[in-house]
Formats: structure tokens, C-alpha cells, sequence
């Protein structure tokens, strides 16, 4: 491996005099391409692009002319040679890269536009696995990391985003890139490159079958910068991956001020834990606060699901995230607004629903342009102090479950019902996680919590809270049902419970004290039916 001599500082400008040029997406190429051209840039370039800039009239060179090589193997190699490879990486001031050059006739690439074959789209649309492989870019990625590594001297474009300011650094330097811009340039190409080649291994990963890789790598395209994280001294930033996934990532935001890092946590959990209803089959809102539900419910509209929702928690409700599982209609939005809501997010919304939004400036409304799958695989990160941890996402869903019914008393029709919803409910809230539901709607919510009975004396205690507050007598886990996420370990959680008013649970079981559970189950006369499904959510 052959090292620079330390004597050679970079120099702080470079003229830009020739560029190579070969693009995928074409978006801004001719303008690029003429602006270079005007200011006395030679234009190299290869295939279809030669092809474009050649058809505006302007005068290009192709790459074989450069290599003394034609394009061979369906233009697998074209650019992996001395001829282009030496351009971009030989060390100007060094007196034996300056010899070479000129012994073997190498100019000189002062600036390299690639961006690369469109290996996600393309994956994204079939699952041919030689279409796929024929979309894996060699010779582009080759080149974008040798121009970065010489960014001493050569300038690299990965992004047609990056054309303008380009253009706006030659006007203002005489035809000329600073050494800070190159290696500005240089860091988005190597993050560029990273992020594909993450795509591609992630693809293969999946394609085999192979849940853990030896390495694994996880790339994303810069949404925004923050103004802050979870806090106002931690900085923060957004970035999609190549997942397309229905949510945040690609929702068309109507109205209001940037989300910030804890809208967008909420949103996405707002909107996952929407998904598991299927819109066919009824309506449902999420209410969410601090990513855990404070209101769920079901109806056969939204207008009525989403005040089932907020009576659970209508306190805890201010200032949250709703989510909706249909197209927001009038009726629900002129709902939503009456109280304080930091933001709205469902598949679409009607004319007349946006414009009643449209009246709180505020209000953020995004229009996800679908839902989610809740059963579809995927990949979920979380960083770890020197690493990450990377697993499934949560893809069980109760309609997979055969519910065990473990009590003599079976649950009536209504209550497999509730007991489906809010098992539903409780996989999208924080463990350990308690969930009453009654017709539909949660009325009892305990999340969170170091021990599960004190989830249980929560959820008991907001319910008791939301009865008072809608007037009523008595809290609504009275005939209600309840949910936990993991089994009890103990007969108090479930005791807990019973005293509330539930007559019917559902929860994984897998205790070692089962038996005593169901004991205090039986004892209560109540149904209790065990799912063989956990659902921790940390």
C-alpha cells in the first residue's frame, strides 16, 4: 500500500478543467453539463449520459476514447481502468503520480458527477434476483471512492441536490473548488456509498434468509436536521432508510412547523399501533403522548372512534399525536380540533378536512399515503453503548393466535372481541403494560412500570380518573376486559384487575406460577385465555 509523503499539503484551491460525468438519474444533468462547458470544462462521460449531454449539443468525450478500451460485458467495464482510475487518483504534486501520468497519457479528473444504478428502486418493484443484480453498481461506487480519497484535488458529486452549490463555489472561485468543499464533498460521497452498499447486503440478507449476518450495516438519506433531539442540548437529525414502509418517512406533511425528534418518535408509534385495524373492516384512532397510547378505539366512524378514544384519558390527550386508520373526513377533523393536538397523521384526508385543519396553524397534518403491514418483517435498531442491537420487528398480530382458554368459565362473543382488541393496544404500549377495553375503546391504560401490579393500579386509577371526569358513577373497567403484554408473575396483577370490574383477561401466560393465576382466575369467575405470544416493548 503506497502513502503520500507527509511533505505534500493539499492545496487549498483546484480549476476545475476536466470532468467526468455518469449519471443514472438524469434529473439536472444538461444544466450541469452546459454550465461546465460554458466556463471551458472538457466533458467526459459514458453511455446514456454521453448520450444526453451529446444530444444537447454540447461536446462530450467518451470514456473508451479516454481508456483506448470499449464498454465489454454489457457495459459491466467501461470505467475500471488506469485510464479513469489514474485521473481520479493520481497525487498531482508528487513528482513520481505526475511522472506516471504523463508517461502513460492520464489527465487529470478534477470533478466526478456519478450517481448511482437505482438498486432500491428497483428491488422495491420486482423480486427477479438477476434484475436485482444486474442494478448493483460496481464501477460507480469505484470511482466515487477514489475521487474522495484524492479530494486533495478532486471534486465528487453523488447527488443531483449537490449541481447548484457546485456551480455557486466555481462562479464564486473563478472556475475553482476549495479544499473545505472537496472534503464536504467527500464525506457525502463516502456516506453515499456506504448507504448503498447497506442496501445491497441488507437486500441479500433478506433474499437468504439470514436474520443475522455476520456484518451488518445500517444506511440512511438525510431527511433534516433537527433543531434538537429529546432534549434541547442533544442534537439531532432525521434520516429514511431504504425501507418502504407506509408512516413518517412518507407522509406529505400538509401544514405547521417542523416536527421535532419527539413528534416524529410519537407519530411513527401513533401510527404503527393505528395500523393493526383494518380500515375495511372499521374505523380507529390512536391518541398518543410520550409513545404510549392514552386512547384507542374502534367505531363504525372516525368522527365516534376518536371520542371513544379521548374519553379514556382526555386529560393525557392534550397536546398528543392522533392517528387515524381511514382518509381524515370533515367530521372527525372538526372533532380533533376543538382541543390542543400537536399532530394529526392518516392515510389521506378530504378537501374539507384539510381546511378545517388548515384553520390551526399549528396543527401538523401528514397524509402517510397508506398503512402499514403489522405482520410484514422488518428491521428494528437500537444503539447500545459501542453497538447496536438489531431484531425483528413485533410482526405477531392476534389474528395468527388460536386464544388457549384457561379458566372453566369460556368469554362470551363480546368479550373474545375486546380481548382481541386489546391485545391489539397493549403490543404498541411500554412495558410492563396493562390495557382495560370496553365495546371497543380502551378505558384503563398502565404503562411502563417496574412490576405488573403496579401497571394494573394505573390503568384502575385513570380509568378512575376518566369516569369523574365524563360524570359518571363508576370507572368503565366495570364489564370491562383487560390485557397484559407478558404473563404475571403473580396472582396480585391479576387480582388487581378482577377488583376493578374485568371479567375477562388475556395475557401470553408462561408464568411458573400459571397455575395460581388461573386458580384466582376461576376463583373470580372470570374468562382468562392465554395467547403463547409475548409483547415486551422497551
Amino acid at each position: 500500500m503506497s502513502v503520500a509523503p507527509k511533505s505534500i499539503a493539499a492545496p487549498d484551491r483546484v480549476a476545475v478543467r476536466r470532468a467526468l460525468l455518469s449519471v443514472s438519474d438524469k434529473t439536472g444533468l444538461i444544466d450541469l453539463a452546459a454550465a461546465l462547458a460554458a466556463r471551458g470544462v472538457e466533458l467526459i462521460s459514458t453511455g446514456g449520459t454521453a448520450k444526453a449531454i451529446a444530444a444537447a449539443g454540447l461536446a462530450v468525450k467518451d470514456v473508451s476514447d479516454v481508456t483506448g478500451f470499449p464498454e465489454i460485458m454489457d457495459g459491466r467495464v467501461k470505467t475500471l481502468h488506469p485510464g479513469v482510475h489514474g485521473g481520479l487518483l493520481g497525487i498531482r504534486d508528487d513528482e513520481g503520480h505526475a511522472a506516471a501520468m504523463a508517461e502513460h497519457g492520464i489527465g487529470a479528473i478534477d470533478l466526478l458527477v456519478v450517481n448511482l444504478y437505482p438498486f432500491q428502486e428497483t428491488v422495491a418493484k420486482t423480486s427477479d434476483w438477476a434484475t436485482a443484480i444486474e442494478n448493483i453498481d460496481i464501477g460507480g461506487p469505484a470511482m466515487i471512492r477514489a475521487a474522495a480519497k484524492n479530494h486533495a484535488y478532486v471534486a465528487v458529486l453523488v447527488d443531483p441536490a449537490q449541481y447548484a452549490d457546485l456551480l455557486a463555489a466555481l462562479e464564486a472561485g473563478d472556475g475553482t473548488t476549495t479544499l473545505r468543499l472537496r472534503k464536504k464533498l467527500a464525506l457525502a460521497a463516502y456516506g453515499r456509498t456506504a448507504t448503498y452498499d447497506a442496501a445491497v447486503s441488507n437486500w441479500l440478507a433478506d433474499q437468504l434468509g439470514e436474520p443475522n449476518p455476520h456484518y451488518r450495516a445500517i444506511g440512511g438519506e438525510l431527511v433534516e436536521v433537527m433543531r434538537y433531539g429529546e432534549n434541547p442540548h442533544q442534537l439531532a437529525a432525521f434520516y429514511r432508510t431504504g425501507e418502504k414502509r407506509f408512516g413518517v418517512t412518507t407522509a406529505t406533511q400538509l401544514q405547521g412547523k417542523t416536527l421535532s425528534y419527539n413528534n416524529i418518535n410519537d407519530t411513527d408509534a401513533a401510527y404503527e399501533l393505528v395500523a393493526e385495524f383494518d380500515p375495511k373492516r372499521t374505523a380507529a384512532v390512536a391518541i398518543i403522548k410520550h409513545a404510549n397510547p392514552c386512547g384507542v378505539a374502534e367505531a363504525k366512524t372516525l368522527k365516534d372512534a376518536y371520542l371513544k378514544a379521548l374519553a379514556c384519558d382526555p386529560v393525557s390527550a392534550f397536546g398528543g399525536i392522533v392517528a387515524l386508520n381511514r382518509t381524515l373526513d370533515a367530521e372527525a377533523a372538526e372533532e380533533i380540533v376543538k382541543i390542543f393536538t400537536e399532530v394529526i397523521i392518516a392515510p389521506d384526508a378530504t378537501d374539507e378536512a384539510k381546511a378545517i385543519v388548515a384553520a390551526k396553524k399549528n396543527l401538523r397534518l401528514l397524509l402517510a399515503g397508506g398503512l402499514p403491514k403489522p405482520a410484514e418483517m422488518g428491521l428494528t435498531v437500537k444503539t447500545v453503548a459501542g453497538g447496536f442491537l438489531a431484531q425483528t420487528r413485533d410482526y405477531g398480530t392476534v389474528d395468527d393466535i388460536d386464544l388457549e382458554v384457561k379458566t372453566r368459565r369460556q368469554p362470551t362473543g363480546g368479550e373474545e372481541k375486546d380481548m382481541a382488541f386489546a391485545f391489539r393496544v397493549v403490543k404498541h404500549v411500554k412495558s410492563n403494560a396493562i390495557v382495560f377495553v370496553k365495546d371497543g375503546a380502551t378505558v384503563g391504560i398502565g404503562a411502563g412500570q417496574m412490576s405488573r401490579v403496579d401497571s394494573a393500579r394505573i390503568a384502575v386509577s385513570k380509568a378512575t380518573e376518566a369516569a369523574k371526569a365524563a360524570g359518571l358513577d363508576r370507572p368503565l373497567t366495570e364489564g370491562s376486559v383487560a390485557a397484559s403484554d407478558a404473563f404475571f408473575p403473580f396472582a396480585d396483577g391479576l387480582e388487581t384487575i378482577v377488583a376493578a370490574g374485568a371479567t375477562a383477561v388475556i395475557q401470553p401466560g408462561g408464568s411458573m406460577r400459571d397455575n395460581e393465576v388461573i386458580e384466582a382466575a376461576d376463583k373470580a369467575g372470570i374468562a382468562m385465555a392465554f395467547t403463547g405470544m409475548r409483547h415486551f416493548r422497551h
